[in-house]
């Protein structure tokens, strides 16, 4: 080869080489149907599908070189083909109060957040569903980022695996987890993107896979009333909803999409919630806005809404971040609140803040994507 010619020909070749491993897809988010069909269209028998869920799942390969249990041929084979790249950790921020938050970034450059909160007899990470957020809730800092577009099924469960990554917890049979809970609770709205977010929870509770029980999964939604029966139904995993006003004139304000699905409607499908019961109970969050939804007459109204509800009820201290337009309760009103809710034999406790200095706590999540349009976003409602 001419030596002129040289520098050209390793460049070409490092682009061909930076074009196929493009082209390579991620395991991640696959599920066992999609698994078992990738095995047999690479020529596998069937039981060789089950050893690579297995290396995935349970075991959290990084590597199709760490799946001994393979045939090489088949490890080649996968390796030529796929991935099994988790989303990126562009930042790993820790709080002072120990609280993990990480800023993920996906393979088309947009971003969202996941938070791990470790408690003492606990472990609870956080997970997005969406960049951005399509619902506008005045008191939450991710309302005031559009929505970019749903996040697919593997990058919500990439979430899981990349915290598993971090603190070192595989394979899923580890003893004492530090991860043990899982909240839908993070950027975006899980029912507008329920399929996917069907799929990764379905990845999540495989016994066989990533193994977290559905009792200790929760799903927040603001009250997206048409797939909260199906919700229950199909994953049956424990719900919370963001209530945060005991009237429709102040909820329309803080909560938009409350003109759509009012209060009234929101509590009966809350009340044909599939397995509802004094063993599940459905967890109300009520944020305290100082002077808006925060008074004894509130309290009350919120007592009377739940009491024939399997309920409990979440305070969260608003957590301000930049700009926001409200104040939080004082703690002597915030008292006084659930002092009211104590006394009509409700279950009902204040949420300690966690991960303020990060901006991790509840409300304070938003990427640092670069926000497209409005038109090229998903339409609101779909899923």
């Amino acid at each position: 080869m001419d030596a002129a010619a040289e520098p050209a020909a390793l460049e070409a070749e490092a682009r061909t080489a930076v074009l196929e491993a493009e082209a390579r897809t991620s395991l991640i988010g696959l599920d066992r149907d999609e698994v078992a069909g990738l095995a047999a269209g690479l020529d596998e028998p069937a039981f060789r599908a089950r050893q690579l869920w297995h290396w995935v799942y349970h075991r959290g390969a990084r590597s199709f070189d760490e799946m001994t249990s393979l045939a090489k041929s088949f490890r080649a084979k996968l390796a030529e083909r796929h991935t099994l790249a988790r989303p990126r950790a562009s930042r790993d921020l820790i709080s002072e109060d120990g609280t993990r938050k990480w800023l993920l970034a996906f393979d088309d450059g947009q971003e969202a957040e996941s938070v791990l909160i470790p408690e003492e007899d606990r472990g609870t990470l956080c997970v997005s569903s969406q960049v951005g957020c399509t619902l506008n809730c005045t008191f939450c800092h991710t309302g005031t980022q559009r929505l970019v577009r749903n996040l697919g099924a593997g990058e919500i469960v990439g979430q899981l695996m990349l915290a598993r990554d971090a603190v070192g917890e595989w394979p899923t049979t580890v003893n004492e987890r530090q991860i043990t809970n899982i909240v839908m609770m993070g950027m975006g709205e899980p029912l507008y993107n329920y399929d996917n977010v069907a799929k990764a929870l379905g990845i999540v509770m495989d016994p066989d896979g990533l193994a977290v029980s559905r009792k200790r999964i929760t799903l927040s939604t603001a009250g997206v009333v048409p797939m909260i029966e199906r919700c229950g139904r199909e994953l049956d995993v424990n719900l919370a909803v963001s209530l945060h006003a005991v009237s429709d004139e102040i909820r329309d304000a803080i909560v938009p999409l409350n003109r759509k699905y009012p209060i009234a409607e929101l509590l009966a499908a809350c009340r044909a919630y599939p397995s509802l019961g004094n063993a599940r109970r459905i967890t109300f969050e009520y944020v305290m806005l100082q002077g808006v939804n925060d008074s004894d007459a509130d309290a009350r109204a919120l007592a009377k809404l739940v009491r024939d509800i399997p309920a409990k009820i979440n305070l969260i201290p608003f957590n301000a971040w930049p700009g926001a337009p409200y104040e939080c309760s004082t703690p002597k009103r915030i008292e006084a609140f659930i002092r009211i809710l104590h006394d009509a034999h409700l279950v009902a406790i204040t949420r300690t803040p966690r991960g303020r200095d990060i901006m991790a706590a509840c409300g304070q999540l938003k990427s640092a994507s670069v926000k497209k349009r409005k038109r090229e976003a998903p339409a609101e409602g779909s899923v």
